[in-house]
């Protein structure tokens, strides 16, 4: 090869290299702010308890307290339709919804919905629902007490139950919202041998 064509081709794999260089460092500044991305996403899909339990943050006195607080100034005036929505992630064998579609809640009362699941794919499975609340902003507002989507739930096969969500919605909920949708996708976590 000629000097010329050499002196080129070095100076156009500088720039290459200079250029994948910065790619790698943008990279990773942004798995770096994943991290904190994560944690906000979390808490505008109404994920925030299930994270604070699986890091053993959650503090069940504060939660209580919480409760109190709202029934204390539970809102009897004003009425909140919470929508329930079920879906099953990617083709999962089974059947899985809430027993009622819609309630209308008083803020600050406690309420209760029984969600249905039965495992037809014909083993043992660990399922976990995860839950999704519309619109986002709501999210703080609604709170659940007792929820099938704390703990992954063990089905064996063919086994079929009702599980319940208790939960209230604050009285300082913003008077703009009126409509509450709560979506929980099911997932098949992993099959699992039980005795």
């Amino acid at each position: 090869m000629e000097p010329e064509v050499i002196a080129k081709t070095r100076v156009s794999n500088k720039k290459t290299a200079g250029k994948l260089l910065i790619i790698v460092v943008a990279m990773f500044g942004f798995g770096y702010a994943l991290v904190p991305l994560y944690d906000v996403v979390c808490q505008v899909l109404g994920i925030g308890r299930f994270a604070d339990i699986e890091s053993g943050k959650y503090d069940p006195k504060a939660q209580e307290q919480l409760v109190k607080d709202m029934a204390a100034n539970k809102d009897l005036t004003r009425n909140v339709t919470v929508e329930f929505i079920t879906v099953l992630n990617g083709g999962m064998k089974w059947e899985f919804k809430a027993l009622q579609k819609e309630v209308v809640v008083h803020p600050g009362v406690m309420s209760t919905v029984d969600f249905y699941a039965k495992n037809l794919t014909g083993r043992d499975v660990i399922a976990q629902a995860v839950p999704r609340i519309l619109p986002g902003n709501a999210t703080k507002y609604f709170t659940k007490i007792e929820c099938f989507c704390f703990t992954q739930q063990i089905f064996k096969k063919g086994e079929a139950r009702n599980m319940p969500l208790r939960f209230m919605v604050s009285p300082a909920l913003p008077k703009s919202i009126n409509t509450i949708t709560l979506s929980y996708t099911f997932f098949d976590t992993q099959p699992v041998a039980l005795k």
